[in-house]
């Protein structure tokens, strides 16, 4: 069960794993409940021409295939390699769901989600990015009975299975409004932070578009740690002692006041690495000078945040928001180190698994009344309205609840098992998120299984200076049952197939009824991802089976 908050009435409410919440007025679409069988998302091709006709799987060009789970609404469409793409479409749009008993598909004719936006037409979806989070949200955009088609820009190897990669970048607001305009689109989905930074959601707003993501000055809760520290501080959210430096020495004078146990921030984007934690004076004094004066993540580092180091496991909690109402999403835990044992260096997160362990729904909803819930407010006093996703980086340290950063958007790889839990229509939340309605959304259903994602990397990934990408990937037509794999860095090389094109490569999912087994599947399909240089962390979500 995950806690929702709605301050406007003043009234919290709880969301079920086994019921949903109806309003009077409208009966609600039924969900299927959890299903046991998960389909594989390993697709390449990018173009879009006409609907064919429905298949349980998907052969694409690399020779992988493509099989669909429960509750999806996709149907596959030729394509000009002589391949298919799974789609959703307008013309002939059905939803496939997998008969528990026989494991055959079933093909039922659509019907849009009656709940609120039942007099919507079905609509042409954008997801801006190209991850593997962006991967996991076209594949739940494509679900939707509200959805008409998906577009991802710029998209990667596995997003051009299901949806229409578009040659755009995350960043380009010109090109990504005009795309906008010729298509007509209901609704845009901001994944990255470079997306958000670049004031995307400004400019297609303005427009007179629906975006689920915010505007630039409300993602400065991610792009300035300072400002972010600022704004707990004066919201009054549980948060780590800190002060913000542009010069070395009074940096220095700080973390030696506390023996060098800090963590060293820069103020600015670095995609996940900006964070140096330290243990000592010695390597305080080298962080922040690696920071300031060796300048290691550039104008982003011209800044730096110092704060008190902090011990505990660590938590992920996402939580939609209208600028108003906040419900929160299923929590995570991500493994941001390198190597096992959480040693080495910091990335943009090698795996995440839900629910953790020892998190409850209590735990989740101190977490919406005490962070969540006052930096919405903070913001939207300010004047920067925050619609979209908002994300909670936390501590449970010995003293409680302790807040590290924000997110302006989903976490990744927190998205990739986050998502495959939720069983509510997500294009239905995102848009009233984006209309500013989910006072009257109903509440969260959730599948009780666990969820478990490992990231497969390039070999020497985060040193982006000695990763070498291109090489030639195989393994992923031979998926074990049960695992999904959301593409990130991958590409379509003509005559290659898909190739390596990112530190980050692919994540492997499995869900499942213990986090033991969907751990024991996620890594079975880590381990038949086989390219160059490969490696994986064998220790995501092990501490959930120990006693």
């Amino acid at each position: 069960m995950v806690p929702r908050s709605r301050p406007r009435n003043g009234r919290a409410s709880s969301c079920s794993t086994t019921t949903s919440f109806v309003r009077p007025r409208r009966a609600r679409r039924s969900i299927p409940s959890g299903s046991t069988s998960i389909g594989r998302i390993t697709g390449t091709t990018t173009s879009s021409t006409a609907c064919a006709r429905l298949r349980c799987s998907t052969a694409t060009p690399t020779g992988a295939r493509m099989t669909h789970g429960s509750s999806s609404s996709l149907c596959e469409e030729k394509t000009e390699r002589g391949g298919r793409v799974a789609t959703a479409t307008g013309a002939r749009k059905a939803t496939a769901r997998w008969r528990s008993s026989t494991g055959a598909m079933q093909v039922r004719s659509s019907r849009r989600s009656r709940w609120q936006c039942s007099n919507e037409p079905s609509m042409k979806v954008l997801v801006v990015g190209s991850g593997a989070r962006e991967h996991a949200l076209v594949w739940k955009c494509v679900q939707s009975d509200l959805v008409e088609r998906v577009y991802c820009a710029p998209g990667n190897g596995g997003t051009g299975g299901m949806a229409r990669n578009i040659g755009i970048g995350a960043a380009d607001v010109v090109r990504l409004v005009d795309f906008a305009k010729r298509e007509r689109l209901g609704l845009i989905i901001l994944g990255p932070e470079a997306a958000v930074d670049a004031g995307v959601g400004d400019a297609l707003r303005h427009a007179g578009f629906d975006v689920f993501g915010p505007n630039r000055d409300a993602g400065r809760i991610e792009s300035s740690k300072s400002f972010a520290k600022g704004l707990m501080r004066r919201a009054q959210i549980p948060t780590a002692d800190f002060d913000v430096f542009t010069r070395p020495a009074p940096a220095k004078e700080w973390a030696r006041a506390r023996d060098g146990q800090v963590a060293v921030k820069a103020d600015g984007l670095a995609r996940g690495k900006g964070v140096i934690v330290c243990e000592s004076v010695e390597a305080s004094d080298r962080a922040i000078d690696a920071v300031l004066v060796e300048q290691r993540f550039g104008r982003s580092g011209a800044t730096i945040v110092v704060e008190e180091r902090l011990e505990g496991p660590e938590l992920s909690v996402h939580a939609v928001t209208d600028g108003t109402d906040v419900i929160a999403l299923a929590p995570a835990r991500d493994y941001k180190r390198a190597g096992e044992g959480d040693r080495g260096a910091n990335t943009g997160g090698m795996g995440a698994y839900s629910p953790p362990k020892g998190v409850g729904e209590a735990l989740v909803q101190e977490v919406v009344e005490r962070v969540m819930q006052p930096a919405v407010r903070e913001l939207q006093s300010a004047g920067a309205e925050f619609r979209g996703v908002l994300y909670a980086g936390l501590i449970l340290t010995k003293q409680g609840v302790r807040t590290l950063e924000f997110n302006a958007r989903f976490g990744d790889p927190e998205a990739q098992v986050v998502l495959p839990r939720l069983q509510s229509d997500f294009v239905a939340l995102a848009l009233a998120s984006a209309k500013g309605g989910l006072a009257d959304h109903p509440d969260l259903r959730w599948n009780n299984q666990a969820c478990v994602g490992v990231v497969v990397a390039s070999g020497n990934y985060p040193d982006d200076a000695a990763m070498t990408l291109g090489h030639r990937m195989r393994g992923l037509a031979e998926m074990p049952p049960g695992v999904l794999i959301f593409h990130a860095g991958t590409r379509f090389e003509p005559g290659n197939g898909l190739v390596t094109d990112g530190g980050r490569v692919v994540t492997s999912v499995a869900l499942a009824d213990t986090v033991a087994a969907a751990r024991a599947a996620a890594l079975s399909g880590a381990r038949q991802v086989r390219f160059e240089g490969a490696f994986f962390r064998s220790d995501i979500a092990e501490e959930a089976d120990e006693g």
